[in-house]
């Protein structure tokens, strides 16, 4: 069994490959991450490898490190972009600069579609990445998720304060709900402006798949036909694992 890591900004998603993969959970990393993974993992059988991607900080990450150790006493793999893996090829200028979990959903989308595929990571931050026909990785976008877009209302103006609105109406009558539905519509536009020019790019309509925390709510209002695959980036996790003595 092969214990599977995606260190999000917000949160901890985990996974097992036990020979196939199977879905975890997530939990928020707290005031305390090592009593969160006692509570989230602690029951789980000595697994053989723990393999991770993380976008957090070297402390989670040596965190998690410590508490494999002491717990099972087995070391923590982290996946890195390289140059081509999985049948993915890595065109980033600096490769290593990809995201490892931008690169892990990008090899789990590969498995998923032979053809022509974009993906839509709807997290605290939201990337767009595209691969072509031929399993090259032809770029994408970073922009910043609901979260971020909310705070940066609340923290950068003096009349708006923090609050959860309802993003029900473009015709809001309150600060909370319009603060939410502009947000929202505003990604929802983006997105769908960027996959329309990502298709031009490569000629052709592409699949789209949406992954993240904020994708259920992203997804039911894009123009865009989608498939949401929540654990994408733990299955690609998983598809290295298996080529990971």
């Amino acid at each position: 069994m092969k214990l599977l890591f995606d260190l999000g900004n917000s949160r901890c998603k985990w996974a097992l490959l036990d020979p196939v993969f199977q879905p975890g959970g997530a939990f928020d990393y707290g005031a305390d991450f090592l009593r969160a993974l006692d509570t989230a993992l602690g029951h789980l059988s000595p697994p053989a490898q723990a393999i991770a991607v993380s976008v957090t900080g070297s402390h989670r990450l040596g965190q998690l490190s410590q508490w494999l150790q002491s717990r099972w006493a087995i070391p923590l793999v982290q996946i890195n972009a390289t140059k081509q893996q999985c049948g993915v090829e890595n065109s980033y200028q600096e490769v290593g600069r990809l995201g490892a979990d931008r690169w892990a959903a990008l090899i789990a989308a590969r498995r998923r579609i032979t053809g022509a595929v974009c993906v839509a990571d709807c997290g605290t931050a939201v990337t767009i990445d595209a691969l072509d026909a031929t399993g090259l990785y032809r770029g994408g976008v970073i922009l910043p998720g609901l979260v971020l877009q909310r705070q940066a209302l609340t923290q950068g103006t003096q009349q708006i304060a923090p609050s959860s609105g309802q993003p029900d109406c473009c015709l809001a009558r309150t600060t909370a709900d319009g603060v939410a539905t502009g947000t929202l519509y505003g990604l929802v536009g983006a997105i769908d402006r960027i996959l329309d020019e990502q298709s031009a790019t490569l000629g052709i309509e592409p699949v789209v798949l949406i992954t993240g925390g904020d994708a259920p709510a992203v997804r039911v209002l894009l123009r865009h036909v989608s498939t949401h695959a929540p654990d994408l980036v733990l299955e690609g996790v998983a598809r290295i694992a298996e080529q990971t003595p």
